[in-house]
């Protein structure tokens, strides 16, 4: 069978099998279980009103418990055995990953990544929604900072090699450097500072997000509210600060959280850029120092990593909600 025809016929299965499991659920919950019909009619309706819900949740229940729960499960358990998997070591995985000093320099990078590149994206997207908004040419300046989000991870860490090139013919750092007569320097094995330069091609993809996203929000403040503080006197600093970014908080929030997620799984741009050496390595990158090799110890900061991501997700959950509200 031609396998294009085959996935679709079992994409066709799987509609079908959903839309039966509705319909026959439904018939047996309002025909068998609780009819709506004689003595005890009321109450049977409530009884099926309170358990239709589940019904149609049940389905992505079992989805999630089966491509989410399970793996998070089967990983940690996964993480309490030793590099063959045939002998429990309990929590010896993670004492060896708090003892190592690879790890604690991956923590580290990996807070300062989780710190900066969420506000640097979040205010440079806030500045420019703002000031685009202005401009009768704001759309297309819109469009040029939004571009870098089409490329991938790998394409954009390509085109900072070439800014970031120790040739003063091909990187632009060291084309100013040579100008002003200084040596070439590779800003990738620059200690400690690496880090920074590697956060600039995260902000530069992000920053379009979050401009899009503020900008959406800047433009559903009431016009009344800005007209009465420019009737008070307020200048466009005042407005800004005191009248817009307030009104606009749950948004800000929601764009952090959500760069800080993103932040804390990046793992191509530190691969493409330096392979994670030169102290650039972070928990993504070197939890595949051990992959395919030791699926204990990967697994083991696998967890680390989703137990840090855990409560950034919450808080998005919870901004979410509220501006649901």
């Amino acid at each position: 069978m031609n396998p294009v025809f085959q996935g679709l016929l079992t994409i066709l299965i799987g509609v079908g099998g959903i839309f039966a499991y509705f319909v026959l659920s439904n018939m047996l919950l309002d025909k068998v279980l609780f009819p709506a019909k004689g003595p005890n009619a009321s109450r049977n309706i409530n009884r099926a009103n309170l358990i239709r819900p589940w019904l149609f949740l049940a389905p992505t229940i079992v989805a999630l418990s089966l491509y989410l729960v399970y793996p998070v499960i089967g990983s940690f358990i996964r993480s309490l055995y030793n590099r063959s998997g045939d002998q429990f070591i309990g929590l010896g995985n993670y004492t060896s990953l708090m003892a190592s000093g690879d790890f604690r320099t991956a923590f580290v990078n990996n807070v300062l990544w989780a710190l900066f590149v969420p506000a640097v994206s979040t205010f440079l997207g806030l500045v420019i929604a703002q000031l685009t908004d202005k401009l009768v040419w704001g759309n297309i300046a819109k469009s040029i900072i939004f571009m870098p989000m089409a490329i991938s991870f790998v394409g954009a860490s390509l085109i900072w090699k070439f800014v970031y090139a120790i040739d003063p013919n091909l990187g632009i750092i060291n084309a100013i450097r040579a100008a002003m007569g200084l040596n070439p320097l590779d800003v990738l094995q620059l200690a400690f500072w690496n880090n920074f330069f590697l956060m600039a091609i995260l902000i530069w993809v992000q920053t379009g997000f979050a401009m899009v996203i503020l900008s959406a929000a800047l433009r559903g403040i009431p016009e009344e509210t800005i007209e009465a503080a420019i009737i008070d006197g307020a200048n466009p600093f005042q407005i800004f600060m005191k009248i817009q970014v307030p009104q606009v908080t749950g948004t800000i929030v929601v764009v952090w959280t959500t760069t800080t997620i993103l932040v804390l799984k990046v793992f191509d741009i530190v691969y493409a850029m330096t392979g994670g050496n030169f102290n650039t390595q972070i928990l993504p990158s070197y939890m595949m120092q051990f992959m395919f090799r030791d699926d204990g110890r990967a697994t083991a900061v696998a967890i680390v990593i989703m137990l840090i991501v855990t409560p950034v997700m919450i808080q998005n959950i919870i901004q979410a909600r509220k501006e649901m509200r």
